[in-house]
């Protein structure tokens, strides 16, 4: 236990049985009246961000999460299965974990998971990914003369993303994760 003067961005609390991580912590104080702790905090099962206010010196409670590194297996059901590396278990993932990032997963792509005992609360893909481009809108030779032209494509993970006119179907690119986006040709 530590008091909720102790609070900094970054922390992980568990709140009436939620887990939540600490995205801001100000200390305020009023004229007449007592000071209180305002913070933001960002629910890692549901990515709702609240604020909540505690008294000086309130109890609170830190958790702390695992890293594990995880392996993607295939998708079984409505869930999706991992390897964990280090113990060589499976687990398994629901589509609300992973949400949009459904949209890069592949066969043997390594995640980072956080968990608190035997629930994960959050999957980081790697920043940057190779994909290929499955399906490429084709160009025109009007866009072509626009600079910065896009067109849309499809790649093998079924994600769909704005690239250059030059890059067509069969092509290796270089993804954002974090943005959805373009970044090169491999």
């Amino acid at each position: 236990m530590m008091t909720s003067n102790q609070i900094t961005p970054g922390m992980t609390l568990n709140i009436d049985e939620n887990i939540y991580r600490v995205e801001s912590s100000v200390k305020v104080t009023v004229a007449k009246g007592t000071p209180f702790i305002k913070t933001k905090l960002r629910n890692l099962i549901t990515d709702d961000l609240i604020e909540k206010n505690f008294k000086l010196n309130q109890s609170v409670s830190e958790v702390s999460l695992i890293d594990h590194i995880l392996e993607f297996l295939y998708p079984e059901g409505k869930d999706y299965l991992f390897l964990d590396i280090e113990n060589l278990e499976q687990v398994s993932v629901s589509v609300e974990i992973l949400a949009d990032k459904v949209e890069y997963l592949k066969e043997g792509i390594q995640v980072k998971a956080l968990f608190y005992g035997k629930t994960i609360f959050q999957i980081e893909l790697p920043q940057f990914l190779e994909l290929m481009v499955v399906k490429a809108d084709p160009s025109d030779a009007e866009s072509a003369a626009v600079s910065n032209s896009m067109k849309q494509a499809v790649l093998e993970t079924g994600a769909k993303i704005e690239v250059p006119l030059f890059v067509e179907t069969g092509d290796i690119i270089k993804v954002d994760t974090q943005e959805g986006e373009y970044i090169q040709r491999v």
